[in-house]
């Protein structure tokens, strides 16, 4: 492998993403950025390889053998943290309590840890981190270690992890290898997501590696992170965690690659949620939010919804409603199984049933949706009758009423959201998805599957079928307009919950419905950007309704797979400078660095500044280079904080310096050598 190219050669890169419902491939020019071929297939979420290995397969082979580059952006991180899969994670908390409610199997607490000063506050108990680990060495597959204040010095976090190595072959996680930033609670959090999805990680990046060798591609693979950039599949082995929310920054990035616009809402519809982002470059400085607990993890600040093309459409009281609920939409399920369309065609002309009126918008029975089988409930506890639905199930697709009648039992009894919930059996039902086949305007599928549910539920309600298709997608349309209104107002005020009149005054300005006395209207200062298939559908009246341009790029369908291969390989550190106790007015005073290698006191602060600047600058050099950089530019940026000295004195005292360096760098390209 070499990092030149024939002169006048083109290099094409292979972008891949997997999203909840489908996985996208591209080969593109990466010079000119110009996608050459293209595809989709279902994510097969029991194994997200077969749907990889088919969207790879169905692109124009003949390019293959001029990839360079394979680089992939996937929900597999964000979906296990969310869904709790993992590894079994030993955790070995030092100087503080743990995080309550924190996903591990083995926890101990010992004595050690710092201060702010990176001072020990207590020595480190390695007798009890032997101890501990003797006694759960067979009962973890891999170990994370948090000490308090470890940012200001890890002594104790590298003197344990040197001793779990010693006497376990298993990974093992600092929390300040991952962070610098304050914060004991999220970075524990962020180093046990890290060790429970490292065997996850793998697993996919040895089943990627495989389709790429079993079609002769010949590439580095690269993986998206929660930023944007991308590291080699080495790094993403050992810091997993930071491909969270890989595939909406994968978005951000396609959006900018295929427009070369630097200032504009990006709205991603997906199949099972909506990706809604600011792009200006901007970074969440808190962490992404991730199953309920803040991390460390660097990430785009995307905001999304649980609106998207295989939300479920649901008719109860006489109202049509979306709920965030994915099901597999009509069209795509009748294309893999022949009986569902005789199932509704069946239905036509009959009465609808009765539903009680207190369910909730998720447990509501809809005639027109069936549940299939996806995967045996391994280690999971059910009852006879939910290994009975299953065994009835592997068969064909059922509906809830032909599972009661042929158990036996009633229709409202039978409890199917434990297994859905756990993705044992999916859900088969009426989508947005559905609407547009059932009119023609995206056909992918079976339209006539579409169709046959939308005369169905129409009839129900006794209401024209374009009506009811209407009503559909002006629903899907408000709901992304309110969503996206939502994101920019948080961004201007800060998260907070929206009170009565708030919710009010947004409604009233996203329907346009108005009130008897006043109405509110919508400027949005930037154009959207659509990525996604269905975006043409939706848009356009989401664009009118801000009152601003839309801008639909070419292979917008394909946009996140595009943002995949587009991105740079960037690694960041900061080193913290502060002035040692008393002596801050001091023209060049001695201090202490604080930095994830070391703590380090200094007679001089040019002197520590000099050292940050140089080592920080070696240290990302290395990392940009192990990530996979063909070359790294160093970037360093300086931020002195200075409080001003009370009246009469005049000046200022300095406090800290954050010494910020950036090594960013184009990825490392495979050539015949």
């Amino acid at each position: 492998m070499k990092a030149s190219s024939n002169e006048g050669e083109i290099n094409l890169g292979l972008g891949i993403d997997t999203g909840g419902t489908y996985t996208d491939a591209a080969i593109l020019n990466m010079a000119s950025g110009a996608v050459l071929t293209k595809a989709k297939s279902l994510t097969t979420r029991e194994n997200l390889t077969i749907g990889i290995g088919k969207a790879i397969s169905a692109l124009d082979k003949s390019l293959f053998d001029r990839v360079r580059l394979l680089a992939v952006s996937s929900t597999l991180a964000t979906n296990s943290v969310v869904e709790g899969k993992g590894c079994r994670v030993g955790l070995i908390v030092i100087g503080h309590e743990a995080v309550p409610n924190i996903p591990v199997d083995e926890i101990v607490q010992l004595r050690g840890g710092h201060n702010l000063e990176g001072v020990r506050k207590n020595e480190l108990d390695l007798d009890g981190a032997r101890e501990f680990v003797c006694s759960v060495k067979d009962k973890v597959d891999a170990f994370a270690i948090s000490s308090y204040l470890s940012v200001r010095n890890p002594e104790h976090e590298i003197a344990v992890r040197e001793l779990v190595k010693s006497l376990a072959p298993y990974p093992v996680v600092c929390g300040h290898e991952l962070s610098s930033a304050l914060g004991f609670h999220e970075r524990t959090i962020t180093a046990v997501l890290n060790a429970r999805l490292i065997p996850i990680i793998t697993d996919l990046i040895a089943s990627i590696k495989n389709v790429r060798d079993r079609l002769g591609i010949k590439a580095p693979l690269m993986i998206v992170k929660g930023d944007g950039s991308l590291m080699d599949e080495s790094v993403a082995k050992e810091r997993p965690v930071e491909t969270i929310l890989s595939g909406p920054a994968a978005s951000i990035i396609g959006a900018k690659a295929l427009t070369s616009l630097d200032d504009a809402i990006i709205v991603d519809v997906g199949g099972t949620t909506t990706d809604i982002g600011i792009l200006r470059g901007g970074l969440d400085a808190e962490g992404a939010m991730l199953g309920g607990w803040r991390t460390r993890v660097r990430a785009v600040d995307i905001f999304t919804s649980g609106i998207g093309g295989d939300s479920r459409v649901v008719v109860a009281s006489g109202k049509i409603q979306i709920s965030a609920l994915r099901v597999m939409p009509l069209c795509i399920a009748s294309s893999s199984f022949p009986s569902l369309r005789p199932k509704l065609q069946a239905l036509i002309g009959s009465k609808g049933r009765w539903t009680p009126s207190y369910m909730d918008l998720d447990t509501v029975p809809q005639v027109t949706e069936f549940f299939t089988f996806s995967r045996e409930a391994n280690g999971h506890d059910l009852g006879e009758e939910q290994r009975r639905v299953l065994d009835l199930l592997k068969e064909e697709p059922m509906s809830l009423y032909e599972l009661a009648e042929a158990l036996n039992v009633h229709p409202l009894s039978l409890n199917l959201r434990k297994m859905e919930g756990l993705g044992i059996i999916q859900r088969i039902g009426l989508t947005p998805t559905d609407m547009l086949h059932a009119e023609g305007s995206y056909v992918e599928y079976d339209p006539e599957a579409s169709k046959f549910g939308v005369q169905v539920q129409a009839e129900i309600l006794g209401i024209p079928v374009t009506e009811f298709i209407d009503s559909v997608k002006t629903a899907a349309i408000e709901k992304i307009t309110f969503e996206v209104l939502r994101k920019l107002v948080f961004e201007e005020v800060g998260e907070a919950k929206l009170d009565e009149v708030a919710t009010s005054l947004m409604n009233n300005m996203v329907r346009g419905t108005g009130r008897r006395d006043f109405a509110c209207h919508l400027a949005l200062n930037k154009p959207i950007i659509g990525i996604g298939a269905p975006v043409g559908a939706y848009l356009p009246t989401v664009a009118k309704i801000f009152g601003t341009s839309l801008v639909l790029p070419e292979n917008s369908e394909i946009g996140n797979a595009a943002g995949a291969i587009s991105g740079n390989v960037m690694e960041s550190i900061d080193l913290l400078i502060r002035p040692k106790k008393g002596l801050a007015e001091m023209e060049n005073p001695p201090c202490t660095l604080y930095w994830m290698q070391e703590k380090r006191d200094f007679e001089h602060m040019d002197d520590a500044i000099a050292y940050a600047k140089a080592e920080g600058g070696r240290l990302v050099k290395e990392m940009a280079l192990a990530s996979g950089a063909d070359s790294a530019e160093v970037i360093i940026d300086e931020k002195r904080k200075e409080a001003k000295l009370s009246g009469g004195w005049g000046g200022s005292i300095l406090l800290e310096v954050v010494i910020t360096v950036t090594g960013v760098g184009k990825p490392r390209l495979f050539f015949e050598g």
